[in-house]
């Protein structure tokens, strides 16, 4: 019989920001491997020469190997451009498996197209869940982990929800969290805060906000303005402004509502500098899941303005309070920071900076196991 191979070429998928950093220790623990070649290919769901030079280059990420280059458009337009481009792609090269991450529409996408065509599926952040159909996001993990073969975990909560969607258990490993690889990795390269301040007080509270269910409707939009307003004036506010949020803003005629506060309105920052803002901050105020785990790796104290998250971890074991966007509850969990520290967290279980190791590990194993059942 012939030797099975020991070389197997895993496609890793990134489509969006979030992916990056959790492509990036993934790409360094491949590079090591003696098993896997791996393959880097970036769907352009969203790209630009700033956001390349902030994020590959920041992370050390190798250039991608294949560029789809899709560009934005609607969740249907972008989702079927994507599976249309990357067919050909799997049909050139052929791999033993591709590898996504997280939960934006080059995920679903490019595990659609694999899966039908017998091509081992790997999910990196399986079964998180905020139990609100109304994200997009929600329907992308719902659904990629429904066809993956392998699906990694950050959390235990995340395995007791796959295993209730009807998974089968030997699929599912709990490796820790890749985000925190990358933060650990790069947290002795953190740009200092006072560098991207040019000067920092006695203290500062770091605001991003991007999420369509925050900045599209005009009257919760509104009211986040004007309750961050009021809580700049006990502690000066850092607000990196997400294009598109900057963009409601100014259309939705809120620009004065932010002239005169204790807002100071920055562009977008490379991830090494919001890293360093967020160690050096006193809260951190935001809608994005990836920064409530940041802040609880860090000991941060973190306000999540939504009524939901996907990250339960972050508020059993973490510093992460979900206020939604109720003011009296944004103030009291503002006020309690101040006043007392705000929630004083733990860092969980495998948070340890070693996920992407023990992922590439499981992979190997995997994929040697599966090319003897085919021979």
């Amino acid at each position: 019989m012939e030797s099975v191979q020991k070389q197997y070429t895993v496609l890793c998928i990134v489509g969006a920001r979030p992916n990056f950093m959790k492509i990036a220790p993934i790409m360094r623990a491949m590079a090591s491997s003696s098993v896997i070649s791996p393959v880097l290919l970036h769907t352009g769901q969203h790209y630009d020469a700033e956001m390349k030079h902030s994020f590959f280059d920041q992370l050390h990420i190798p250039e991608p190997d294949i560029d789809l280059e899709v560009g934005s458009g609607s969740h249907a337009e972008q989702t079927a451009e994507i599976m249309k481009r990357f067919e050909p792609v799997l049909d050139e090269l052929k791999p033993a498996a591709i590898l996504v991450v997280g939960d934006v529409n080059s995920t679903i996408a490019c595990a659609l197209v694999a899966v039908k065509k017998s091509i081992a599926v790997v999910h990196v952040e399986a079964g998180l869940r905020s139990g609100d159909r109304a994200m997009p996001e929600e329907i992308n993990r719902v659904l990629t982990d429904q066809i993956s073969d392998l699906l990694f975990t950050t959390e235990a909560d995340a395995i007791e929800n796959l295993t209730a969607e009807g998974i089968p258990p030997e699929r599912v490993h709990f490796v820790g969290n890749v985000m925190i690889d990358t933060l650990l990795y790069n947290r002795e390269r953190a740009t200092p805060a006072e560098q991207v301040l040019n000067e920092v007080s006695s203290g500062y509270g770091l605001l991003t906000l991007h999420r369509p269910s925050n900045v599209d409707d005009p009257a919760v939009l509104k009211r986040l303005l004007e309750v961050l307003v009021k809580l700049s004036k006990r502690l000066p506010l850092v607000f990196p402004v997400h294009p598109r949020t900057r963009q409601r803003i100014t259309n939705m005629g809120f620009d004065s509502l932010l002239e005169n506060s204790a807002i100071s309105l920055l562009p977008p920052l490379g991830y090494l500098q919001m890293l360093g803002l967020m160690s050096d901050a006193t809260v951190v105020l935001t809608d994005s899941g990836g920064i409530q785990e940041e802040t609880t790796a860090l000991g941060v104290p973190c306000i999540t303005l939504r009524e939901n998250t996907e990250r339960p971890i972050t508020l059993t074991q973490g510093t992460n309070v979900l206020a939604g966007t109720d003011v009296a509850a944004i103030e009291s969990a503002f006020n309690d920071v101040l006043e007392h520290g705000g929630r004083k967290g733990n860092v969980p279980e495998l948070w340890d900076g070693n996920a992407a190791v023990r992922i590439t590990q499981i992979i190997e194993a995997f994929l040697e196991e599966r090319a003897v059942g085919h021979n």
